[in-house]
């Protein structure tokens, strides 16, 4: 019998015979990983525990808490739940079923509808394949062979995804009944499996397409240990809590409606008063950095789109549009009128660098299935930025829009990470220019000591961009502000400047964004603050509470004092008792409450109190507002014991 030579935990062991299984490896040489590894990497290649070792080489185990590790078990996961969908709806058929982030889905063409009642049966069933310790098992054959399985099992779905598979060979995976086909790899038995837990269903077209036929997907996920999924429930109860459509929805923010376009945001009263203040506030942070404001059009002549590129590598995201025999685009980025206003006259390398900022309404046309509330919509507003800058300039310009950013995460109470994201497949411009964009923004990222990963092929068809990922309350990650660096559409629009020796140069272009799109920026701090915004951002930031209606009247009066010095108020003279006014205020999360009585009206004093549920006692108003003022202007993200 041949025998090879492996090496684990840079010792070699000899003297194995070939062929031999990973996990009899493990057992016979005791190792401690035998029961921490759901997997394993033999030279390098992600494999299963059943894996025969056929040559030398060397092997590394994954361990179930490691990313890779937790992948794997995940991903089992789904095709147990697939068997178990299966047995219990007979005729399911199988669309894909992969690991994702903290989870899994599987995709199902059913005839009837799964039901959140259904979803326990599935678990329970799914608790049963575990009990059995049935072995996943691997099988390599030809994609003839293949399809001629799949289609006795009257599985279309894996017919065509074999189809378009480019190996002669595909790999098959089975427990106990239930075959699938998939790379792999894959627990060694689903007795592995300890703790799981089915989260909700809901719709998807096949292959994402719209034209496809809508399937029906679970989600759930999978963790090494009970502790784990008990912590990733509690975290997906209070991400619920937070649900930024439903707070909407109960703080009269905004709402979408069918019957005027999905993912179209109109704003209530409350939520125009919370844009507007966001709007005030970055139109304030521009102009103190040199930034001046423009406006371009909603819709540019196609021409021009053609011209910029985005109509070769943006027009699937485009509406369009024509009028007196000429076509248009409606916009989707507002860079294009910045580059116009720019050209519209002859620049000197003493008047750059310049920065144009537009808080510019756009329109991109987002597949349903992706819409998601404020987060993913068809139209927004971005607080958009173009500078443009000499070569010599890019550096600090870059740095100046990274302090922006730094300063604004802060002031919102966000931390952060970063990356670069790096040419796209589908981009227009020469090598030379990549480069030097995307060395650009390394250089400027280097200066300032910033760590960041490199996001292979993500950039924007015309440049190399840094990504900033904000983390919120609950460590969710959310990508809103960008930097791009841009060689090539000045190319393209010949945007030019004249330089010291009177000739014309090229101008550098950074298209930023700070916030991002107001409407995501917008549901962020929904879920951020839980609705809880702090005194400066909140739409109402005091409410008068009368006890009786013969407190309106001193209520009217402290009402119009406190307009007058730019506190957002309402007042409650409702004939309710002030316990009902109370809790409807908090219900609200407003952050003071005046509470008015015959005492208060007799001394002209107020009582306050704060959301929640701590007394200030009674004060004299101009203390309060004077107070409240200092808040308000030093942009306090929390206060006193009331956690936001």
């Amino acid at each position: 019998m041949e025998k090879i030579t492996i090496t684990f935990n840079n010792h070699q062991s000899t003297g194995h015979e070939k062929g031999i299984l990973i996990k009899d490896f493990l057992l016979s040489s005791n190792s401690s990983f035998k029961n921490k590894a759901v997997a394993a990497k033999v030279d390098g290649q992600l494999v299963d525990l059943n894996y025969p070792m056929t040559s030398d080489c060397h092997l590394e185990t994954v361990a179930a808490d490691s990313p890779e590790g937790i992948e794997v078990l995940r991903h089992s996961t789904s095709h147990i739940m697939a068997q178990a969908v299966q047995e219990l709806f007979p005729g399911a058929k199988l669309a894909i079923g992969p690991a994702i982030k903290d989870g899994f889905y599987y995709d199902f063409d059913l005839d009837s509808s799964i039901t959140l009642d259904d979803l326990e049966k599935i678990e329970k069933r799914m608790q049963e394949i575990v009990k059995g310790n049935l072995q996943f098992e691997r099988k390599t054959v030809a994609k003839s062979e293949a399809i001629e399985i799949f289609k006795k099992r009257n599985e279309p779905y894996k017919i065509e995804l074999i189809e378009k598979i480019s190996e002669p060979t595909v790999s098959l995976y089975q427990q106990g009944d239930f075959l699938d086909l998939c790379r792999g790899p894959h627990i060694s038995s689903t007795g592995r499996l300890k703790s799981f837990k089915l989260l909700s269903v809901a719709g998807a077209y096949w292959r994402g397409d719209e034209k496809n036929k809508m399937l029906q997907r679970i989600y759930g996920t999978a963790f090494n240990s009970p502790k784990e999924l008990r912590a990733y429930v509690n975290y997906l109860e209070e991400a619920k809590k937070r649900d930024h459509r439903r707070l909407g929805k109960e703080l009269d923010l905004f709402s979408i409606h069918e019957e005027a376009g999905a993912g179209f945001v109109i704003y209530h009263p409350h939520g125009g008063i919370l844009r507007s203040i966001l709007e005030d506030f970055e139109k304030k942070e521009h102009i103190k950095r040199g930034y001046q404001i423009v406006y371009g059009p909603q819709m540019l002549k196609l021409d021009l789109w053609k011209k910029s590129g985005h109509y070769d590598h943006y027009r699937e995201n485009m509406y369009f549009t024509e009028i007196d025999g000429q076509h248009y685009g409606i916009k989707p980025m507002n860079c294009l009128a910045h580059m116009l206003i720019y050209r519209s006259r002859i620049r000197s390398y003493r008047d750059l660098p310049i920065r144009y900022f537009e808080l510019g309404t756009v329109y991109r046309h987002e597949k349903s299935g992706v819409l998601h509330g404020l987060l993913r919509v068809r139209g927004f507003t971005q607080d958009d930025a173009h500078i443009l800058c000499l070569p010599e300039q890019l550096n600090e310009e870059i740095q100046n829009v990274l302090d922006f950013v730094i300063e604004v995460m802060g002031i919102f109470g966000f931390d952060y990470e970063m990356e670069i994201s790096t040419r796209p497949e589908k981009s227009i411009g020469s090598d030379e220019d990549w480069e030097r964009a995307t060395k650009a923004l390394e250089l400027a990222l280097k200066g300032k000591e910033i760590t960041y990963l490199v996001n292979e092929g993500d950039g924007a068809f015309y440049g190399p961009k840094i990504d900033v990922k904000l983390k919120d309350a609950l460590g969710r990650t959310w990508q809103c502000a960008t930097i791009q660096c841009d060689f090539t559409l000045p190319e393209r629009f010949d945007l030019t400047y004249i330089d010291s020796h009177g000739q014309r140069q090229r101008p550098v272009m950074l298209h930023r964004v700070i916030l991002g799109a107001l409407e995501r920026f917008i549901g962020i701090l929904i879920e951020h603050f839980a609705g809880a915004f702090p005194v400066w951002l909140s739409p109402v930031q005091v409410k008068i509470l009368t006890i009786t209606e013969k407190q309106n009247k001193y209520a009217e009066k402290i009402k119009r004092e406190l307009l007058e010095k730019d506190i957002r108020v309402e007042a409650d003279l409702r004939n309710e008792k002030i316990g009902l006014k109370i809790r409807e205020a908090q219900l609200q999360k407003i952050p003071y409450m005046i509470i008015l009585g015959d005492k208060e009206t007799a001394d002209e004093k107020i009582n306050v109190r704060r959301r929640d549920g701590r007394q200030l006692g009674t004060l004299n108003l101009d203390d309060f507002s004077q107070q409240l003022t200092e808040e308000i202007e030093k942009k306090l993200i929390r206060f006193g014991g009331d956690t936001i």
